[in-house]
C-alpha cells in the first residue's frame, strides 16, 4: 500500500516564464502558476523602485474575459451590487461578484469597450470558478468569452506614463480608470490606466505571442525594472487594497470589508435599480443599518517594530480575543509594521488600541485610516 501523497497538478507558466528565469527570479507557486516572487534586487529595492520610477509586473495568471451582446451590461449587473448599465464606454469600474448570502466570490475590474461589450479581469486563483459562475448565471443572456491567449502586464510608478507614452503616443492622455486600444512596439494592446500599487500606472492586455517582446522593450527603458509578487503585495497593502483570499472571501460581505464605496446609489435602497443582485437583502440591510455589523475591516499600525503577519490574533487591551489580522508586513515606504484585519465595530474607530499576539507576546497596535501611504492615481 502506497503512502505517497497524491500527485499535484503541474504548475502552469505564463508567457514570460523564460524571461523570469533569465532575469534570475525566484519562482514560487501562486494561484496554480509558477510566478516570480522576487528578482535578485530583492523585495525592498523592487518596492522602492516602483514608488520612485516604474516597475513591470507579470500578472498573466489573472483571468481575462469578454461579455458580448446587447444584454451584456444588464446581465452582468444582475451578479453584482454595482452600476454596470450606466458605465460610459471607455471607462473602467471595480466590481464584486457576490454569492446568494452576500459573500464576496471575487473582486474584479470591468471596462465598457462598447455599448454591447465588457472586458473583465478577475483574480487568478478564482478565474475558473468565476468564469463557470458567470457562464452558468448569465450565459443565456450574453456571450461569455474567456481570453486564455492574452497575457497581462502592469507598468506601475511615477515614471510609467512617460515610459509608455514614448512607445505608444497618446497613452498619457488616459486618466485613472479609462483605457483604449494602442499599438505598443508592434503589439496590439488593450491598455487601462489602473493598477494595484497605489501609484499611477497601466495594465496592458497583450496577445501571449507578443508578451515577451513587449516586456523586453519595456525593460530596456532605463526607468523600468522587473517586480515580483513580494513587492506587489507590500505595495498593495500600503495602498490599503484588499487581497482576495486574505482580506475578503466568500464569508465576507461588502459592508464588513469596508467596500460600500463600490456600491453606487442606483443599486442601494431607494435607488432606481436597487437590489436585484445575489444576497441583496443581507447586503443592503448591513449598509442601511451599520449597527447590525459584527465585524469591520480596519487598518492597523504596530507601535513597536515587530512585523505582524496574516492569521495573528487580535486582543483587546484587557486581553479578550476580538479578531485577527488578514494581511500584515513591514511597510517599506511607511517604514512601520502595517496590517489589515477584522475587529468588532466597537474597536474600529481610528486611534483605538488593540494588541496583536505575536509568538505569545502582546504587540500594541493602533487602528489607522487607509491607505497607509497616499494614492497617486492620475485623474487629469
Amino acid at each position: 500500500m502506497s503512502t505517497a501523497a497524491p500527485a499535484q497538478a503541474p504548475l502552469l507558466t505564463t508567457p514570460l516564464n523564460a524571461l523570469h528565469l533569465e532575469l534570475g527570479a525566484r519562482m514560487v507557486p501562486f494561484a496554480g502558476y509558477s510566478m516570480p516572487v522576487q528578482y535578485p534586487a530583492g523585495l525592498i529595492a523592487e518596492h522602492q523602485h516602483t514608488r520612485t520610477q516604474a516597475g513591470l509586473f507579470d500578472v498573466s495568471h489573472m483571468g481575462q474575459l469578454r461579455l458580448v451582446g446587447p444584454d451584456a451590461a444588464a446581465a452582468f449587473e444582475s451578479l453584482m451590487p454595482v452600476d454596470v448599465i450606466d458605465l460610459p464606454v471607455g471607462k473602467q469600474r471595480y466590481g464584486l461578484l457576490l454569492n446568494d448570502a452576500g459573500g464576496i466570490i471575487d473582486d474584479l475590474m470591468f471596462f465598457r469597450v462598447a455599448q454591447d461589450e465588457l472586458f473583465v479581469i478577475v483574480n487568478g486563483a478564482c478565474k475558473a470558478g468565476d468564469i463557470a459562475h458567470i457562464q452558468e448565471r448569465i450565459g443565456q443572456r450574453c456571450q461569455v468569452i474567456p481570453l486564455p491567449d492574452q497575457a497581462l502586464l502592469a507598468l506601475q510608478g511615477p515614471q510609467a506614463a512617460a515610459v509608455l507614452a514614448s512607445l505608444a503616443p497618446g497613452v498619457d492622455k488616459l486618466v485613472f480608470m479609462t483605457g483604449g486600444h494602442f499599438d505598443i512596439a508592434g503589439a496590439p494592446c488593450f491598455v487601462t490606466r489602473s493598477g494595484y500599487t497605489g501609484e499611477d500606472g497601466f495594465e496592458i492586455s497583450v496577445p501571449a505571442t507578443h508578451a515577451e517582446a513587449l516586456a523586453r522593450t519595456l525593460l530596456a527603458q532605463q526607468q523600468v525594472k522587473p517586480i515580483g509578487l513580494g513587492a506587489r503585495n507590500s505595495l498593495r497593502l500600503e495602498a490599503g487594497l484588499c487581497l482576495y483570499g486574505n482580506d475578503i472571501d466568500a464569508t465576507t460581505t461588502p459592508a464588513e470589508a469596508g467596500l460600500n464605496w463600490a456600491i453606487q446609489k442606483v443599486r442601494r435602497t431607494g435607488g432606481a435599480r436597487a437590489g436585484g443582485f445575489p444576497g441583496a437583502d443581507a447586503v443592503l440591510a448591513q449598509i442601511d443599518n451599520p449597527a447590525s455589523l459584527t465585524r469591520k475591516r480596519v487598518g492597523l499600525v504596530a507601535l513597536e517594530r515587530v512585523p505582524v503577519r496574516e492569521g495573528t490574533a487580535l486582543h483587546s487591551e484587557s486581553g479578550e480575543p476580538i479578531g485577527q489580522v488578514t494581511s500584515g508586513l513591514l511597510g517599506p515606504t511607511v517604514n512601520a509594521p502595517i496590517a489589515l484585519g477584522y475587529v468588532p465595530p466597537a474597536f474600529s474607530a481610528v486611534g483605538t488600541r488593540v494588541n496583536a499576539i505575536v509568538r505569545g507576546k502582546a504587540v500594541p497596535m493602533q487602528v489607522c485610516a487607509t491607505p497607509f501611504t497616499p494614492a497617486r492615481y492620475f485623474r487629469g
